[in-house]
């Protein structure tokens, strides 16, 4: 069989892709390890569009109703199933498995997420989702009036910390460079905010806490005198921070190894986009969601840019657009 269009990943941009493609009677399969991606972390999302609050696991059963819902003949769905390679013969599309199965179709949809960069200092397993969290849009809410932490010093960290300002009672930002990566602009704006601190050349080398977080420990990255703190960082003094909240924004890992090669990327691996349609720069390849060179990495906005491409790939189908 030859579909009309493959889906991969059973995230927010993936389902949506698929509820769309089955509304536009388009012969799709969507493939995926598991449905939901990166929100099956959050125990409470409250910024999903018409649900005040709801778990990520049951988001993620929820997106999986929503496609059965309609997926009757049109969608087939293979769970469980990892994408590692995609072979373009002519305009057909061959996608292989790891578990050695091989589906053609015209058309990609690629909706594979990103993976968050996990810190692995002590204590970081133990009380992930226990006060440490990747995702402020999600969780920042929970920790109004608190004290808390983002470590990370780029544009992901300074914006991390502009919506914390917003909840929490103070916000320190620990980055382990002698200068902050994110763009000067938006380092002065949100270090105006009298509730932000900053920490240069602070290397975080414990989180700790009995049931939740209760703190850091950091020490001098490398022989300097700190910018926002105390002390000669020659003396290697380990230093306390009292917060109960986490946020870590030290990178993603798009999960785009198998689109090496067939789609072009960015210097992080990212697929290179058209905002306007989603597509790729192979003809018949669209992209969506966090493993794209989109702007920001919302849920909101990977299921809007998936209804955009598959507008996009219906008229590809039936119109032949450009």
């Amino acid at each position: 069989m030859i579909y009309d269009l493959i889906i991969i990943g059973g995230g927010t941009a993936g389902a949506a892709g698929a509820v769309y493609a089955a509304r536009k009677q388009l012969k799709t399969l969507i493939i995926t390890t598991d449905f939901g991606g990166q929100s099956t972390v959050s125990s409470d999302i409250q910024n999903w569009i018409g649900t005040p609050s709801i778990s990520g696991n049951d988001l993620a059963g929820n997106l999986k109703k929503h496609i059965l819902a309609y997926a009757d003949n049109i969608v087939d769905i293979k769970e469980g199933e990892k994408v590692t390679a995609i072979k373009n013969n002519d305009g057909i599309f061959s996608v292989t498995t790891d578990q050695k199965n091989v589906y053609q179709s015209k058309t990609i949809l690629i909706a594979a997420g990103s993976s968050r960069r996990k810190i692995t200092v002590p204590g970081a397993d133990r009380l992930e989702h226990k006060g440490i969290t990747y995702c402020a849009s999600c969780d920042g809410p929970l920790f109004a009036g608190q004290d808390v932490a983002v470590i990370g010093g780029g544009n992901a960290g300074f914006e991390t910390a502009a919506q914390l300002l917003a909840y929490c009672n103070s916000v320190t930002i620990l980055h382990h460079g002698d200068a902050f990566k994110a763009d000067p602009i938006i380092v002065e704006k949100v270090l105006k905010n009298p509730k932000m601190k900053a920490l240069l050349n602070a290397e975080t080398v414990e989180i700790y806490g009995e049931t939740f977080v209760e703190g850091i420990k950091y020490k001098p990255a490398r022989p300097s005198v700190w910018s926002g703190g105390t002390g000669d960082k020659k003396t290697g003094e380990i230093h306390d921070l009292k917060v109960k909240g986490i946020f870590v924004e030290i990178g993603q890992i798009p999960n785009t190894d198998f689109a090496k090669g067939l789609v072009d990327l960015d210097e992080y691996n990212r697929i290179k986009i058209d905002p306007w349609t989603q597509k790729t720069s192979t003809p018949g390849i669209w992209a969506a969601g966090d493993c794209t060179t989109v702007l920001y990495h919302q849920n909101n906005i990977a299921a809007g840019d998936a209804v955009k491409a598959l507008e996009n790939i219906y008229l590809y189908l039936h119109a032949r657009t450009p």
